[in-house]
């Protein structure tokens, strides 16, 4: 029997897990379902599993909090909507990271390698290799999208993306703003498909609707207690970071 405990603060997010692992043939057993830091921290303190399925934006905080205050020795599937926390992931007993939607393919790919690392020796630093293989597998050098097309009446322009200050969603529509402070639509996107493009060490989503460039962070002032307010240059507005998002942008902006 494979314990597994999941860490998620969205109720569809964790039926949809609960539903490929039935799919799975294997012996499984959901063994609790968290929704936020605190609660994990306790039950980690406490209990051990094989497994763990973790979120990593949840109700109270950001779930690499947990894994700063409990030593975790089971290996760690990320499941979420960002890809920018990719270098924490993996320094934190992840194997895989599965973003946001993922079929029932990566899923299985995922779970493939948790079971070659189970099934490997029990030798402590056997164990040890094989997880490093398996960091370095997630690891492959990767290439980040270096312009975007904008499509007009007129025909189309080129946006190189080193000028671009910040990406922002809103009604289901994305700008991209550069350095000049000049609006420009974006064709059939995301968000999310955006960030998947961009380096995460170049690009931070500080709140669901605004991507910012680390390179035109011109200030950044408190807002409130977890909140921040960023002055983008060649912006007329202060951007905000979410209060979940707060601690982690602090982190990804001094590196």
């Amino acid at each position: 029997m494979i314990k597994i405990l999941i860490i998620e603060d969205e109720i569809p997010a964790r039926k949809k897990l609960k539903r490929f692992l039935d799919a799975l043939e294997t012996n499984t057993e959901v063994v609790v379902e968290i929704d936020t830091v605190e609660t994990a921290i306790d039950f980690l303190n406490n209990s051990s599993v094989d497994l763990i399925f973790s979120d990593i934006e949840l109700l109270d905080g950001n779930a690499f909090e947990i894994y700063k205050q409990v030593q975790v020795s089971c290996p760690i599937i990320f499941t979420t909507a960002y890809d920018q926390f990719l270098m924490d992931a993996f320094e934190s007993n992840g194997i895989a990271y599965l973003l946001k939607p993922f079929s029932l393919e990566r899923f299985q790919l995922a779970w493939n390698k948790f079971l070659l690392f189970k099934n490997s020796s029990s030798n402590e630093n056997q164990q040890l290799n094989n997880l490093t293989k398996l960091i370095q597998q997630n690891f492959e050098k990767k290439t980040y999208k270096k312009r975007f097309s904008i499509s007009t009446h007129q025909g189309i322009y080129f946006l190189d993306t080193e000028n671009i200050t910040f990406f922002e969603a809103s009604e289901s529509v994305i700008f991209a703003f550069d350095i000049t402070g000049k609006k420009h639509l974006l064709n059939k996107s995301t968000l999310n498909e955006i960030e998947r493009q961009l380096s995460p060490e170049c690009f931070f989503r500080i709140n669901r609707s605004t991507l910012i460039s680390k390179r035109h962070v011109e200030k950044i002032e408190r807002y409130s207690k977890n909140i921040l307010a960023i002055k983008i240059k060649a912006g007329k507005n202060y951007l905000k970071t979410s209060q979940s998002n707060t601690a982690s942008f602090r982190e990804w902006i001094e590196k």
